[in-house]
């Protein structure tokens, strides 16, 4: 049904303050939200006492389903999502616009324009583009883990590391370098631990130690009451087990 004023008034404002200022188009009952930042648009309406917010990306439907309540896709959209109040309505434009930025290609392409223009040739320089694409990888890791480590809950980025799965030297490519589910985003001590090969993660996401990680450091850790690592998709699990299998970890 056509939205009235107040709803367009709650929609814009959820948009403009959460990734989508562009000026929002009609589209039939719906605002074609529209951003600067990403490619992707959203569609948001109202109805049934609710507001939905449509993605017409496959991938964000993927991940977004996981955490969102869905409602009926306008035609053309892979999936909508419901918001039952205003506050609702800011998280879920927000969280949409995490995985448009975070989710390929969008870092690989982030990427690509970057460094299309620089050399290549010696080390320095070859230096010069792994520092971009690991910050690129880093925000985009921010975007997708909601800028928080998962086992710790701790949110400063100061203490935040983005932890690769498969270490940028071993990648085979720059797709698999700069994807979101080639990363963790750990605390500092986590990641470090992560990075040497004393911690892994099964498939479940339970925390597993290496017998060479002390007891101390367990202690530090806090590693006996860690939670399980939640959030992990398909391509997570696939560069779990190869790091499992190169740090010598059996589960």
């Amino acid at each position: 049904m056509p939205l009235s004023a107040a709803q367009r008034s709650e929609i814009e404002q959820a948009a403009n303050r959460n990734g989508f200022p562009a000026e929002p188009a009609v589209h039939g009952d719906w605002l074609l939200l529209r951003s600067p930042f990403t490619r992707h648009e959203l569609l948001a309406g109202h109805g049934n006492g609710c507001f939905v917010v449509a993605t017409f990306s496959r991938a964000i439907a993927e991940e977004a389903q996981r955490e969102w309540p869905a409602a009926p896709a306008p035609p053309g959209a892979a999936a909508a999502f419901i918001a039952e109040s205003s506050l609702k309505l800011h998280a879920l434009v927000q969280r949409l616009f995490q995985l448009a930025r975070s989710l390929p290609p969008e870092p690989l392409a982030e990427f690509e324009a970057k460094t299309s223009n620089l050399p290549r040739t010696t080390e320095a320089e070859r230096l010069v583009i792994m520092r971009v694409g690991q910050d690129i990888f880093r925000d985009s890791l921010l975007q997708y883990w909601n800028g928080r480590c998962p086992l710790t809950g701790i949110a400063e980025p100061e203490l935040l590391r983005a932890s690769h799965i498969v270490p940028w030297a071993a990648c085979e490519s720059d797709p698999e370098r700069m994807d979101v589910h080639n990363g963790l985003l750990l605390s500092a001590l986590w990641d470090a631990a992560f990075d040497k090969g004393l911690i892994s993660f099964a498939d479940d996401g339970t925390a597993l130690a290496s017998p060479q990680l002390s007891a101390q450091a367990k202690a530090a850790l806090s590693f006996d009451n860690a939670p399980r690592l939640g959030g992990l998709r398909d391509a997570h699990l696939v560069r779990l087990r190869r790091h499992r299998l190169t740090n010598g970890f059996r589960s």
